[in-house]
């Protein structure tokens, strides 16, 4: 085996594929840049070498830096993690004539799948089905019109060396195309160094269905059986599972079946996916293979008991598999969500900063059987760059049944706390409680069906009000009590949100007992002290968490993704509020904000111009997306604050109206 095995990666991917190597035996290096010089993945591997600046461009897409790297360390592999050079053929073709193993599938079946365009015609030729669309190269913004009429809106804009997300638009009309091609072409070129385009049909209603393939170099492959992905935002995976709540055996076999003859037929030798569209009626399309590991491949590791990692490994050495295809079973259910640095109340927007508290879930086995697993690269205090990916964790939960590891989920969220900056938590906890998703009638547009006009939290269940009411309750007396007040009043009026109610409420040794019209709500086996962000409890018979913080009156407190604002005042305070005028909001409407911190690509109007609604204002750039900011009303330009170039933070002013 391997004693030395070099991570062209950050993030993550590094500090999972250094675990595995730690079990194994073999010693690792990693390479960085100078915007991960202080990471989790550079403090555990075993050497680290430096390789430029925070730029993809200038760091991880470098062969060069990363062969020297090897040379420097003397290690006998490059693991390339997924991203950056993972699906490159130059890039393992390269490591191959130095005389260094590639941990990835061979140069012809990269070039044969890895490439979008080149692996829509080996498909056709092989006779698999196919999406309609058109499969070759497209010169300009002209053609890609030319040919999205030909094929018929809507249509979908496609780097042809994507992944993750980047790369994509889809359009539904003439003017989609017009605005969406160059903004592909230039996401294509800044994350991949690549930036051919491809254009397909886009299905409405789609799901997103892949399968798990593992080959060896003695021309064996099986599958590992399929992972759903439907859950997407901006053609982005939010949450997977595995397996697919879609597929019958019967769909399940032919899907299996299919990606494996596709990856015999390119003499296929590592880890990759097969991914499939699939219609609600379990017709599905071949759709493109991804020739290296997934983000979402935990999900196939709890229901399989594989290692991918330490599969691929294997069989970049030249060990023959260690299982048949009847081998393979499917145990229990996964869940994956993905834990973002975005804003979910200002349209899923990247937040950068840092984080500064950061305390996931315990892992390991929980109640009733279930597993929590946590996939993370970063640490409290790290920083999330505006230079990369803006994921923080991958959260997996398993369970015997789906119900039960959505259940999993939920409670692992609940424990989940990040500060510092915007994350995507109570918008997962959102779809964990959604009926719709757990009747597991799910398609790519769930989300834009499901929150049409944005994620603004959900309104409270009658179980959320009362805890949240009962914990506001609770440090209400706890506080009243350590101060001395003497004896503790019994009678309060709590207001939450437009709600409110008269309670009488008692400390008991573990927690507080609310009397509420008839009703005792007993919160007990509390766990918290005044400043702790995070309230552990039972209520109703059941274990919460819920997340607090004091504000100028008051407590905020969440659960999940239901947030209040509570006040617990005495009956002459909470006559005297009533009378308190409401606060006026700032009047932004004449200006047009950055929504995030960013760097300005572009700036579309000038001091003096006459512009209208939906017009371009703005392009910005951040986490290697592209934003259009547009006008929101008709109006004259007073003042351009910013120029292209410039570095902006967030809700600063970039533009103003007369």
């Amino acid at each position: 085996m391997f004693s030395k095995i070099l991570i062209a990666n950050r993030g993550e991917i590094a500090v999972r594929i250094i675990k595995t190597c730690r079990r194994m035996g073999i010693k690792t290096v990693v390479v960085h840049s100078e915007a991960d010089a202080d990471s989790m993945a550079v403090e555990m591997a075993d050497e680290a070498v430096f390789i430029g600046g925070a730029p993809a461009a200038e760091s991880y897409l470098v062969a060069d830096k990363i062969v020297d790297a090897v040379r420097q360390t003397g290690a006998q592999a490059v693991h390339p993690g997924f991203g950056f050079l993972s699906e490159n053929a130059s890039f393992a073709r390269r490591l191959a004539a130095e005389g260094i193993v590639f941990i990835g599938p061979n140069p012809k079946a990269i070039e044969a799948m890895g490439d979008k365009i080149e692996s829509k015609k080996f498909a056709a030729k092989a006779g698999v089905s196919t999406v309609p669309g058109h499969v070759g190269e497209i010169s300009d913004t002209k053609h890609a019109i030319q040919i999205a009429e030909e094929i018929g809106y809507p249509v979908m804009i496609k780097a042809s060396a994507g992944g993750g997300g980047k790369g994509i638009r889809v359009a539904w009309s003439r003017k989609d195309v017009e605005e969406g091609f160059p903004a592909v072409r230039a996401e294509a070129k800044a994350s991949f160094g690549d930036d051919r385009i491809f254009i397909e049909k886009f299905i409405e209603s789609p799901r997103h269905v892949e399968i798990q393939v593992l080959g060896d170099k003695h021309g064996n492959v099986v599958h590992l059986f399929e992972r759903e992905c439907s859950i997407q935002r901006r053609n982005q995976k939010v949450v997977e599972e595995a397996p697919s709540p879609l597929l019958d055996e019967k769909t399940r076999r032919a899907m299996g079946e299919q990606a494996v003859a596709l990856a015999k037929a390119v003499n296929y030798d590592s880890a990759g996916t097969v991914e499939f569209v699939a219609g609600q009626d379990r017709s599905f399309f071949f759709l493109e293979m991804n020739t290296r590991l997934q983000v979402e491949h935990p999900v196939t590791e709890l229901i399989t008991g594989v290692d991918l990692v330490e599969q691929m490994i294997r069989s970049a050495y030249g060990e023959k598999l260690p299982f048949a295809q009847k081998d393979l079973k499917i145990n229990g259910w996964a869940m994956e969500s993905r834990i973002y640095a975005e804003d979910p109340y200002r349209g899923f927007l990247p937040s950068i900063g840092r984080l500064v508290r950061y305390s996931p879930p315990a892992e390991g086995e929980g109640a009733a059987g279930t597993v929590v697993r946590n996939d993370a690269g970063v640490r409290e205090g790290d920083e999330i760059s505006m230079f990369y990916d803006p994921m923080i964790s991958k959260l997996s939960t398993w369970g015997k049944t789906r119900n039960v590891a959505i259940d999993a989920m939920g409670r692992a969220l609940e424990d989940f706390h990040i500060e510092g900056l915007g994350q995507n938590i109570p918008f997962l906890a959102a779809v964990m409680d959604q009926k719709r998703f757990r009747s597991g009638k799910l398609s790519t547009n769930y989300i834009k069906d499901e929150f049409p006009e944005g994620f603004q939290g959900l309104p409270p269940t009658d179980f959320q009000r009362d805890l949240i009411e009962a914990v506001a309750v609770y440090m209400q007396l706890l506080q009243a009590s350590r101060a001395g007040r003497g004896e503790p009043r019994e009678d309060w009026v709590v207001v939450a949100g437009l709600h409110r109610r008269q309670v009488r409420a008692l400390l008991t040794p573990d927690g507080v007992l609310v009397r509420n019209g008839g009703r005792d709500l007993k919160l007990e086996r509390v766990s918290w002290r005044p400043g702790q962000p995070q309230f552990r409890a039972r209520f109703a018979g059941r274990d919460v968490t819920v997340t607090v913080k004091p504000a100028a009156e008051g407590f905020v407190i969440r659960h999940r993704a239901t947030t209040l604002n509570v006040l617990v005042l005495s009956p002459r305070s909470a006559e005297l509020h009533e009378k308190l005028p409401p606060k006026r909001a700032a009047d932004t409407s004449k200006m047009v904000l950055s929504p995030m911190p960013g760097l300005v690509v572009s700036i579309d109007v000038a001091q003096g111009q006459e512009v209208k609604t939906g017009e371009i204002v703005a392009v910005l750039e951040a986490m290697k997306m592209q934003n259009i900011l547009r006008a929101e009303r008709d109006g004259t330009i007073k003042a351009v604050n910013v120029k292209g170039g410039d570095s902006v933070a967030a809700d600063e002013v970039l533009v103003e109206f007369a």
